[in-house]
């Protein structure tokens, strides 16, 4: 593995705990009854999405991780496959918390549009790896 590799799924395993307090908080406004979650379903709905993409991506990012330094891929689209993941961890769910910050929201603000931005970057890791893979399969001895 890589230095750059190594470092990042460090960050990421470091990072993952803050997922799990979210899950915990989001369980004590759930157990707790707590105002503008429980009475309001959109952000209900948009916050459980947006805690579970985040222990998703995370995961999957350090997933990809095993394979990005096996993949015949220029330094650049070694570092698209390498942080798509982890960006697409940190912008979708943002944009499913932001868009309904306000215990009062009847529909996503603006914010939303995040996810998109975080769902293009997903796909150009995921497919750049794959094309760098069957690349490197190619490439070996038969």
């Amino acid at each position: 593995m890589s230095r750059e590799s190594r470092m990042l799924a460090g960050i990421l395993l470091v990072v993952l705990p803050t997922v799990m307090y979210g899950g915990l908080t989001l369980l004590g406004a759930l157990t707790g009854n707590a105002p503008g979650y429980n009475d309001n379903p959109l952000r209900h709905d948009l916050w459980r999405a947006g805690h579970a993409h985040a222990g998703v991506y995370l995961v999957l990012s350090l997933v990809i991780l095993r394979y990005v330094d096996e993949a015949v891929l220029s330094p650049f689209w070694k570092w698209l496959a390498r942080t798509g993941a982890p960006i697409a961890a940190i912008l979708i769910p943002m944009a499913f918390f932001l868009s309904v910050a306000s215990p009062r929201a009847t529909q996503p603000n603006g914010l939303m549009n995040l996810a998109y931005i975080g769902a293009v970057f997903l796909a150009a890791a995921i497919l750049t790896l794959g094309v760098g893979l069957i690349r490197a399969a190619r490439a070996m001895p038969r």
